[in-house]
């Protein structure tokens, strides 16, 4: 994004000065840790709070199954995105990220069990993060998450509701950050990829289709950053500030550098899949005929100045997009406390990102927007004339019905969408104890996020229609309709009837300039009381510690305002799918919450100590729906060895802005092909649909035999939202045990079991399936199926005339997961060589069934991917970490991912092969002040599994594979220096 640019290094030494200058203001010279570190209170006394619950514990055993990743993980990965980390988990997955293009909305979200962002709750120190963007329905962006300030991550299986409120349905991600830090640190990272194209079968596919294949040694995608952190106590350590500020580069990666992205695969991988809008331009009629008329079924491309069959060219758009999306990004803030009394400490976080970037995707065209063909176009020779018009009876003066034409704009460049999302997120609260036994917490949060999303290089549907509609005027000049009668007198000729006939004026007159912006806000304002009820004689007679309790309210208003421009909201631009409503609305919800820790005995015989922790919420939402949620969690440490913990949660989430206000509109969905398309044999389509069957879905006897799929594997569904909706509610269930053996000092296992089951899930239904159920016989779903003229499903983008299927959101689906999670951390020492440390983190999916409603069948989605169930979803993920920590002032790790093999649903059968990835690295202290990194990983440069046409954007795929799993660009690189003082 050089291009971009003005004065980059300039800015950086700007802003970075000020921060320096603005945390310097409040740093008086008090007496402070080693350098560059963050001030700790550990000790054999220390009590801890828990993702998960609001109460200060000094237990035993959680009863909470919590997954903790340390900030070192970041330094070992080279992660310049917090995202890439987040993915590493087992437990994560990531469906938006900087590698999609297609659909890309700019952000980075995190998703839980695979059950959707808007079922993972993210947090910082335990507050919410708001909508990442009004772009999407919700899901928090991780983007404004400054890496080099996170100390730990704990990941929180299964629901939370009681404790967070809604969306805490899959588990909540919390990042705990460094908030009481002393000193300065600098730390400057450069890092890339470099892939080897030697996949021979990738490069014969796509040169047999006549393309260019990636060949040799490639190194791309750069990415440099720079971050600062200073903090200081001040006034005799009554106060501290931490401050930081970061700046990241990353350089774009094109498909066309990778040879198994270099085009777009078929369904089953087997040879290059392109699009029938291409440059040469496609007339077709595709079978169509006027009522009453036996019109042949024509097929051509422009070649010169005539018309010819064409032969199936298609037009390869896959190595123009986007790999890896180029960004820039600036993001500062600052984290403070100062104690004003004895019972009040007030407390800050100040978190502002400003970040852009641009998704590329392949040249846009008239995707077959117009209908009809004027017979009397100048343009047109007297053999294309009587190809499409004179061959069927017509004359000049005539209008042939039921034509389309598709054609690249190949001459006006890629379309490209501009994004940039600036937030800010400012905590201003106090805290404190009023006596012993009691404390409080009270903090009002304000958030806002601000979009602008520019679309460039689109064309307009009505100009297209315009500039293909030329006639003479009355001086015999070719010029438009428009301009003779007066309906638009800028419009110019668009000449597709001749090879390089396209001129400048004309692209000049038919590109049109897309704009969108938008905000998101999110206020809360929270206060609770926790108290030790142990000296009110609140406790177990076989246990020492009291009850404890917390009790609270909040309040909570979540406001989302998107604004397309006309050209959006017309369904103008030809290469959006349809038209982009504006999403304006918001609620207001007010919750009580409580929570107990009850100790039941401590220190009995194989009772070592038992403890139930109870949590409640009632929520109040200003639309007039209330929602209860509660939780029991039980932990029981048998002795110091054995530790035993389950759980039960009642989770809701209620329906976000857009699913509610969300106006109708089309969207695009992937589908292999039209059942009732294609040709017919014996009576039957290709997918063995009868013309019985394809008759309840509107297709006419007529038709049936010569309705055309969708050169792109595109149709068009109609969406939006819905205000009566209800919020969904879950079900979780888990038990887990911890075995820490004091036989074997420094070992810790943990398996955990999790039962997560989704009653009334806010979704539409699947399109392909509201399909099928008619077509076997579900008059109910027909209602939705919407034909069009030559029984279609996907020709046009209007909602008057062109075939979809209606699939608008409601309270549907039922999921339930079921799953285990087995942990193991052992640390031993080496003698004179130092200490190795192993953590393992596995994640084992047995169960991934969902229901599209009530009575649907059931589609078991474990270890598959594609139609309903979309994204993959391996049955195993690994990961598996060893640190050698030298007496040399030297640390090495490897890891070891691991994904199983994930079986597609799709009749294309295409198999992603199980995956593993070895990632190496070392942190080198040079001395007390000074730090050195560098690692590869993906060491061996091994291919993402290839899901060819099917991994859609539309299931979050993007050049062939799925890169938030799978290392799509290849060996990962970096080198870093840090110093501190």
């Amino acid at each position: 994004m050089s291009n971009t640019k003005s004065g980059p290094a300039a800015r950086i030494a700007f802003r970075l000065g000020l921060m320096a200058a603005f945390v310097a203001s409040g740093t008086v010279g008090q007496a402070q840790p080693a350098s560059g570190e963050e001030e700790e209170e550990a000790g054999a006394d220390e009590v801890v709070v828990v993702t998960g619950s609001r109460i200060v514990r000094k237990n035993l055993v959680s009863s909470s199954p919590v997954t903790q990743v340390d900030a070192e993980e970041l330094l070992f990965q080279g992660t310049v995105r917090v995202e890439d980390m987040a993915r590493t988990l087992p437990q994560v997955y990531s469906d938006q990220n900087t590698g999609q293009s297609n659909g890309a909305t700019g952000t980075a979200t995190v998703d839980l069990r695979n059950l959707g962002t808007t079922r993972t709750l993210v947090l910082v120190n335990g507050r919410r993060l708001p909508v990442g963007s009004p772009l999407h329905a919700g899901g928090a962006d991780i983007n404004q998450i400054p890496g080099a300030l996170i100390r730990s991550v704990e990941v929180l299986t299964g629901g939370a509701s009681a404790t967070y409120g809604s969306d805490a349905v899959a588990g909540v991600v919390n990042f705990l950050m460094k908030d009481n830090f002393q000193g300065f640190r600098l730390d400057y990272q450069y890092s890339g990829y470099q892939h080897n194209n030697d996949a021979g079968n990738w490069q014969r596919i796509v040169e047999d289709a006549g393309y260019p294949a990636a060949e040799g040694s490639v190194r791309d995608g750069e990415m440099s950053y720079i971050s600062m952190v200073l903090g200081g106590n001040f006034d005799d350590g009554r106060g501290n500030m931490t401050a930081y500020a970061t700046y990241r580069d990353i350089a774009a990666v094109w498909q066309a550098n990778r040879d198994y992205s270099s085009c777009a695969l078929s369904d089953d991988t087997e040879f290059c899949f392109g699009s029938s809008t291409i440059p040469q331009g496609r007339f077709t009629n595709f079978g169509a005929s006027p009522p009453g008329e036996n019109y042949p079924f024509v097929d051509f491309i422009v070649q010169g100045d005539e018309f010819v069959p064409r032969r199936g060219e298609t037009f390869n758009y896959g190595p123009l997009n986007y790999y890896q999306r180029p960004d820039e990004q600036y993001a500062f803030g600052a984290f403070g406390r100062y104690a004003i009394n004895e019972v009040a400490e007030a407390y800050t976080e100040l978190m502002y990102m400003d970040d852009h970037t641009v998704s590329q995707i392949a040249p846009s065209g008239a995707f077959f927007v117009t209908n009809q063909l004027n017979c009397g176009n100048p343009l047109m020779t007297e053999q294309q004339f009587e190809a499409v018009c004179g061959a069927v009876g017509l004359t000049r003066d005539d209008v042939r019905p039921l034509f389309w034409i598709g054609r690249r704009n190949v001459e006006g460049g890629n379309r490209q969408q501009d994004l940039r999302h600036t937030t800010f997120r400012g905590v201003f609260g106090v805290r404190g104890d009023l006596n012993p036994n009691w404390r409080y917490d009270a903090y009002f949060m304000r958030s806002e996020v601000s979009m602008e999303n520019t679309y460039l290089n689109d064309l307009g549907t009505t100009k297209i229609r315009r500039a293909l509609d030329a006639v003479r005027n009355d001086d015999g000049e070719i010029v438009c309709r428009s301009v003779v009668d007066g309906s638009d007198p800028n419009c110019v000729p668009w000449n597709i009837f001749r090879s390089g006939g396209v001129e400048q004026a004309a692209l000049d007159y038919i590109v049109l300039p897309l704009f969108a912006r938008g905000t998101t806000d999110q206020t809360i304002a929270s206060a609770y009381v926790a108290g030790d009820l142990g000296d009110y004689g609140w406790r177990s007679p076989a246990a020492d510690t009291g009850v404890a309790v917390v009790l609270g309210v909040e309040s909570r208003e979540e406001n989302m305002d998107f604004n397309p421009d006309e050209g959006f909201r017309n369904g103008e631009g030809a290469g959006q799918g349809g038209a982009t409503n504006p999403v304006s609305g918001g609620y207001k919800v007010s919750e009580l919450f409580l929570e107990a820790n009850v100790p039941l005995a401590e220190g009995q015989p194989w009772m070592e100590e038992l403890t139930v922790d109870l949590g409640y919420r009632y929520s109040d939402y200003d639309y007039g729906v209330t929602a209860n949620t509660f939780g029991v969690r039980a932990g029981w440490a048998l002795n110091y060895d054995v530790k035993l913990r389950g759980s039960f949660q009642r989770a809701i989430r209620g329906a976000n802005v857009r699913e509610l206000f969300q106006p109708q509109g089309f969207n695009l969905f992937d589908m292999t092909g039209d059942p009732c398309g294609g040709p017919v044999e014996n009576g039957r389509t290709a997918e063995g649909r009868s013309f019985e069957e394809c008759a309840r879905s509107g297709v006419t006897a007529a038709q049936f035999g010569n309705i055309a799929h969708s050169p792109a594997g595109q149709y068009n569904f109609l969406q939006g939202g819905n205000p009566s909706l209800e919020p969904e509610q879950a079900d979780t269930f888990t038990f887990g045990v911890v075995f820490s053996p004091s036989a074997v000092d420094g070992l810790t296992v943990s398996l955990d079991y999790y039962n997560i089951t989704i009653e009334e899930g806010i979704s539409n239904l699947t399109p392909e399936f509201i399909l099928n159920e008619c077509l076997d016989g579900n008059a109910a779903q027909c209602e939705n199926v919407k034909r069009g003229v030559p029984g279609d499903l996907w020709i046009g983008s209007d909602l008057r005339s062109s075939g979809h299927i209606v699939a608008l959101q409601d309270n549907l689906a039922i999921e339930e997961v079921i799953g285990y999670d087995l942990v193991a951390d052992y640390a031993f020492g080496l003698g004179e060589y130092g200490t190795l440390s192993i953590a393992n983190v596995l994640s084992y999916i047995d169960t991934w069934d969902q229901q599209e409603l009530v009575g649907a069948p059931t589609e078991m989605c474990s270890g598959m991917w594609g139609s309903v169930c979309g994204y993959p979803t391996p049955d195993v993920r690994n990961k598996l970490r060893a640190i050698w920590t030298t007496p040399w002032n030297l640390t090495v790790t490897g890891m070891w991912r691991y994904f199983s093999a994930v079986d597609d649903v799709n009749e294309s059968d295409i198999e992603l092969e199980s995956t593993s990835y070895i990632d190496l690295s070392a942190i080198w202290e040079v001395r007390e002040s000074v730090q050195l990194r560098g690692g590869v990983s993906n060491v061996f440069d091994v291919d993402p599994p290839i899901a060819g046409n099917g991994a859609g954007p539309s299931i979050s795929g993007n050049g062939n594979t799925f890169p938030g799993m799978y290392d799509a660009l290849g060996r990962y690189w970096f080198v870093a220096a840090g110093i501190s003082f």
